[in-house]
């Protein structure tokens, strides 16, 4: 399946060093699942992770688009180790993380390139996701990634930001984020839509918390973004079904539809008492692309 064409609305993250835990990650209905190489495995785990991922890609023969790696970043010394390891077994799709600006994605490209050719994988078919916030200076960057090489979506991180900046915390007093972090956020969304790719919102850390997770996912599904990532196989549900348009927005967005159509030409319409202009009729098409009706 084509990465424009997978549905992005759930990412699973799982630890690169345990099969078991990857085996059921793969059975869930996570949209995607990602192995992770980096931050879920210590130091000294680095390289059985490597072989631990290769082993579960070789013996899933069907369904590798759904199955993506996050490698290490390109600013330490293992991205490449990773890439060779991994690229043999056809992984879906490769997460970038602490991505410092287009750069990295255009290097991380090169190295792709030369991989796929080495493995008789077609030319350019490995999509990447990036992570565009974790770093001070990435931050100054998020609107970069406009026809940027293999990039499909972008999404954002709290605590590696949180880092860089020698913060205690990314939280208020509340638990809500920060101005900082709530600007991250907003920034990988404005960078997403100016990219012309999907925005992916981050974590929520605190899986047990399944009503707060289905707020949020409804919240920033509202504002635009169009999936998050997810730590626990609990959170896969809530999240697929907050990013999934419902039947009473599909029908009212196929009204709107229908009534643009009926008649051609015209900027502005009436309904439900109001008028409606062509940026509605944009959104309502937008969703009926979501809800796989156009």
């Amino acid at each position: 399946m084509a990465a424009s064409l997978l549905p992005m609305r759930s990412w699973l993250f799982v630890p690169g060093d345990d099969d078991r835990k990857m085996a059921k990650a793969v059975d869930s209905a996570a949209d995607i699942v990602l192995f992770d190489l980096e931050d879920a495995v210590a130091t000294e785990k680095k390289a059985i992770a490597r072989q631990t991922v290769c082993a579960v890609l070789k013996t899933r023969a069907d369904g590798h688009e759904r199955l993506w790696v996050r490698v290490n970043p390109l600013d330490g010394p293992y991205t490449l180790d990773d890439l060779v390891a991994i690229m043999p077994e056809r992984p879906g799709g490769i997460m970038l993380p602490k991505v410092h600006g287009r750069q990295d994605v255009e290097r991380l490209d090169h190295y792709l390139s030369a991989l796929e050719a080495a493995n008789g994988i077609a030319p350019g078919s490995t999509p990447v996701i990036a992570l565009v916030t974790e770093t001070a200076q990435a931050m100054f960057h998020t609107g970069d990634y406009k026809g940027a090489p293999r990039v499909v979506a972008l999404t954002w991180g709290s605590e590696d930001l949180a880092d860089s900046l020698g913060a205690t915390t990314n939280r208020n007093s509340d638990g809500s984020y920060g101005f900082t972090y709530e600007l991250a956020r907003s920034l990988c969304l404005l960078g997403a839509a100016a990219a012309g790719v999907t925005a992916i919102d981050t974590i929520q850390s605190d899986f047990r918390d399944l009503d707060g997770l289905k707020m949020r996912a409804e919240r920033v599904r509202r504002e635009g973004y169009r999936g998050m990532l997810a730590i626990h196989p609990a959170q896969v549900d809530v999240i697929n079904a907050a990013f999934s348009p419902t039947d009473a927005e599909i029908a009212e967005a196929q009204a709107i539809v229908d009534l643009f159509s009926a008649s051609p030409g015209t900027g502005a319409i009436g309904y439900r008492g109001g008028m409606l202009d062509r940026p509605f009729l944009s959104r309502a098409q937008k969703l009926l692309e979501q809800a796989g009706l156009r």
